[in-house]
C-alpha cells in the first residue's frame, strides 16, 4: 500500500479482531496503519491495510525500530492477553504481557517523541458493574475488577494517566463492552482460538459445527433471567478509535470513555436473533452461573457522544448477527488452521 503523505499510526495487536477492523477504519480516514503484531493469536491474512511489522509488545528495540522506520506519530494499543478465565489461572502471564508490554510501549513512545495514544481498555475494570436490568455504567462508576485480566487493564489505565501528567502524553482509554459482528465486506471478522464469544458459538451450535450452546445462569435479576450485555458492532468500535485519535485534546490530557450502545440484550435474546437469522433453532442447555459473571453490563455512552462526537450506527442486534453470519459463511482465515501464525506461544492480539 502506498503511504503517500498519510500520517502513520502504529497499531499494536492490529492483526487481531478489533485491531484489524481499526486498521481498515484508519485507512479509510486517511491514515497509514502500521500493524505491529506477534501473530500468536492474530492473523497475517487480516493485515490488508498499511504495513506489517512482526514483533512482540515486550520488545523495546523492535518497537523503536518500527516507530523510526515509518515515522509514527501516534499509537493505538491493542496488544495484550484477553482471556478472562485464563487470567485467573495464569495471572503472572497477564501482568507480564499486558502491564509489562504497556510499560515497554510507553517507554519507546517517550524516547521517540510519540505523544498521542489510544488504549484498548475494557468494561472489565468495573467488575460486577450494574446489578439491575435498567442500570447503565458511567465512567466514574466504582472500579472493582473481578479478574486478573480486569486488574491489568485498570493498572494500565492508571499508568497511562500518570504518564500523561508526568510527560505530557495525550491519551484516551476506550472501555469496550461486548464487541461483536464483522466487517460487512466479509474480508475480516472474529476468529478467536478457542472461541469464547456468544454469537459465533451460537452460530456454530445452530449450524451443527460446534457443541450445543451452554447458557450460564438463568436466575439473574434480569427480565428473562439471563445476563444482559451491551453489544457493540466491531465497525462502530473501530470508528470510535479513529475519533479518539482525532479529537482535539490538550497536551497531557487523559480521558477514559465507554464504548457501548446504552442498551442491553440478554443471552436468550441473542440466541433468538441467531435462530431468526439462520432460519433454524439454536440448540442450547441451561447451566450454572459462572463465577464472577455480573447480571448486567450496559454502558452509559454519553461521554463518547459529548467528547468524541461518536455514536453507533450499525449496532442493532439484527445487523450485528447478519454481518457475523456473512463472515461465518465466507471462506475465511482461522477456520481450524492458523495459516498466518509464525510460531509464537502466547496470544497478544485484540
Amino acid at each position: 500500500m502506498d503511504r503517500g503523505s498519510k500520517p502513520a499510526v502504529l497499531v499494536t495487536g492490529g492483526a487481531g479482531y478489533i485491531g484489524a477492523h481499526t486498521a481498515k477504519a484508519l485507512s479509510e480516514q486517511g491514515f497509514f496503519p502500521v500493524v505491529y503484531d506477534s501473530l500468536s493469536s492474530g492473523y497475517r491474512e487480516a493485515v490488508r491495510w498499511g504495513a506489517f511489522v512482526h514483533g512482540d509488545i515486550r520488545d523495546a528495540g523492535a518497537l523503536a525500530d518500527a516507530i523510526d522506520a515509518h515515522g509514527v506519530k501516534s499509537v493505538i494499543h491493542f496488544a495484550g492477553l484477553i482471556e478472562v478465565g485464563r487470567s485467573v489461572v495464569k495471572p503472572d502471564l497477564f501482568w507480564e504481557h499486558n502491564v509489562g508490554g504497556t510499560v515497554t510501549l510507553l517507554s519507546a513512545m517517550r524516547e521517540r517523541g510519540v505523544d498521542r495514544l489510544v488504549f484498548s481498555s475494557s468494561a472489565a475494570v468495573y467488575g460486577q458493574g450494574g446489578r439491575g436490568a435498567l442500570e447503565t455504567i458511567p465512567e466514574d462508576a466504582p472500579k472493582a475488577p473481578a479478574s486478573p485480566y480486569g486488574d491489568t487493564k485498570l493498572a494500565c489505565e492508571w499508568m497511562i494517566e500518570a504518564q500523561c501528567r508526568a510527560y505530557g502524553l495525550t491519551a484516551v482509554a476506550l472501555r469496550y463492552f461486548n464487541a461483536a459482528g464483522a466487517d460487512p465486506s466479509g474480508l475480516i471478522g472474529e476468529a478467536h482460538e478457542p472461541e469464547t464469544h456468544l454469537i459465533p458459538l451460537a452460530m456454530a451450535a445452530a449450524l451443527g459445527d460446534g457443541k450445543p450452546l451452554t447458557v450460564f445462569g438463568a436466575d439473574f435479576d434480569t427480565p428473562d433471567g439471563t445476563c444482559l450485555r451491551d453489544y457493540i458492532h466491531v465497525s462502530d468500535l473501530a470508528a470510535a478509535h479513529v475519533r479518539a485519535l482525532q479529537v482535539d485534546l490538550p497536551a497531557g490530557a487523559y480521558q477514559a470513555v465507554n464504548v457501548g450502545t446504552g442498551q442491553g440484550h440478554s443471552v436468550l435474546e441473542v440466541v433468538e436473533a441467531v435462530s431468526r437469522a439462520l432460519g433454524r433453532p439454536t440448540p442450547y442447555a441451561l447451566g450454572a452461573r459462572r463465577a464472577g459473571d455480573p447480571p448486567s453490563l450496559v454502558a452509559d455512552p454519553s461521554r463518547a457522544r459529548e467528547l468524541l462526537g461518536w455514536a453507533p450506527t450499525c449496532s442493532s442486534l439484527e445487523r450485528i448477527v447478519a454481518d457475523a453470519l456473512r463472515w461465518e459463511s465466507a471462506p475465511k482465515y482461522g477456520a481450524g488452521v492458523r495459516g498466518g501464525r509464525l510460531g509464537a506461544s502466547e496470544p497478544v492480539s485484540s
